[in-house]
Order: structure tokens, then C-alpha cells, then sequence
């Protein structure tokens, strides 16, 4: 028996995956969720082997959901289904621990089969995906090689602390971010923790030194 959570926040698109893992003796759904929040929760709860999560969620993203669960519970198979087929997202997936990466275009078989192969440790990338994928990795490989400004930083933390050396306020990020503006207090709190500063000019002048927010 594979157990799964449904991270999905439209509801007929949810609806859809519950009527095709109901008709699959197999599979178990323990848990749905239309937060990353709210997946978390379940995940700690419900023991599942596969979680099906969406990138696009309101609050914090899949790709941070998918770090958060990844980090604490590894023996849990992430598999990302969304529209999202951009290079960025999808090295972000991957970073974060998705074991697979599917497009919502993806049938009901190709799901179906991706959702056993990650519950059986493999890692799967969609048909439909595939090349965006591969690419992805490839411009992964080759960025690898280079050293990474401030590494002690998580890429998002970095990436907050670029637009804030660019001079953004909080609210100014979330809403490039198209995360809450909690989300991002609490990112800044992190970066200036890791980076042992007391404040915003101080967390500048470290990222202006790592060439960031030029």
C-alpha cells in the first residue's frame, strides 16, 4: 500500500486526483492539503511514502514545502505536479528533494506510474517535462563547478537578501516573491542569524561584498 498526500489548492483539480487514486487498490490517500503549511502538518501526522505537491500555493511555495518535508522526513518521496516548466522552478524542485517532476498535462497513466516509481525509490521526470528537465540539470551540473555566494545561505534566503541589498522593502519582496509578507520577516530573520548581523545595513554590506543587489 503506497500512502500519498494531495497538496493541491484548486479543488476540481484535486477532486480529479482523489477520483483516480480511488479506483487504484494500491495507493491510500491520508491526507489533502491546499497549503504547503497545512501539507506539513499532515505529513507529520499521517506517515505518508508520497506526497503529490503543487508549486504554486498561496503562503509558502511547493518548492519550500518540498525543502522543509525533505529535510526532516527523507524516507518521504516528494513528486512535484505542476504547470511550472520554467528552467528556475525546476532546478529549485530538484534542490529542494523532489524525487520526480510532472506537468499537469501529464495523463492519468503517466501520474499513476510516476507515483509508484518514486514510492519505489526511483527518480522520475514526466515525458512532457523531460527536456525542460534535462536542461535544467545540465545549467545545474555547470553551476555546481562555481562557488556559491554566501553558502551558508539557503537559495531562497539568498535571493531575498539580493533584493534587499537592491533596496526592496519586505513588502516590496513578497510581492515579487509572491509570498506573504510574514514569509519574508521570517527569512530575514533567518539570513541575519546565519550571517551573525544585527541589522539591514549590515546584512547589505555582506551581500554587496558576494556581489549581490548590484
Amino acid at each position: 500500500m503506497i500512502r500519498i498526500i494531495v497538496v493541491e489548492d484548486h479543488p476540481i483539480f484535486a477532486d480529479g486526483l482523489l477520483a483516480l487514486f480511488r479506483d487504484l487498490p494500491e495507493v491510500e490517500v491520508v491526507g489533502v492539503a491546499a497549503t504547503a503549511e497545512a501539507a506539513i502538518e499532515l505529513v507529520e501526522r499521517n506517515a505518508p511514502d508520497v506526497i503529490l505537491m503543487d508549486l504554486q500555493l498561496p503562503g509558502m511555495s511547493g518548492v519550500e514545502a518540498t525543502a522543509h518535508i525533505s529535510a526532516r522526513h527523507p524516507a518521504v518521496a516528494v513528486l512535484a505536479l505542476t504547470m511550472l516548466s520554467d528552467d528556475e522552478t525546476i532546478i529549485a524542485a530538484v534542490r529542494a528533494g523532489a524525487r520526480g517532476y510532472l506537468l499537469k498535462e501529464a495523463p492519468p497513466t503517466e501520474i499513476i506510474r510516476s507515483l509508484q516509481a518514486v514510492a519505489a525509490g526511483q527518480v522520475v521526470f514526466g515525458s512532457s517535462a523531460g527536456s525542460r528537465v534535462l536542461a535544467a540539470l545540465s545549467a545545474l551540473s555547470a553551476e555546481t563547478v562555481r562557488p556559491r555566494p554566501l553558502p551558508e545561505l539557503t537559495d531562497r534566503e539568498r535571493e531575498v537578501l539580493d533584493l534587499v541589498a537592491a533596496g526592496l522593502t519586505n513588502h516590496a519582496i513578497a510581492q515579487r516573491l509572491f509570498l506573504s509578507e510574514k514569509t519574508i520577516r521570517n527569512h530575514v530573520s533567518n539570513i541575519f542569524a546565519k550571517l551573525g548581523v544585527s541589522g539591514r545595513a549590515e546584512a547589505v554590506a555582506r551581500a554587496r561584498d558576494a556581489d549581490l543587489g548590484i
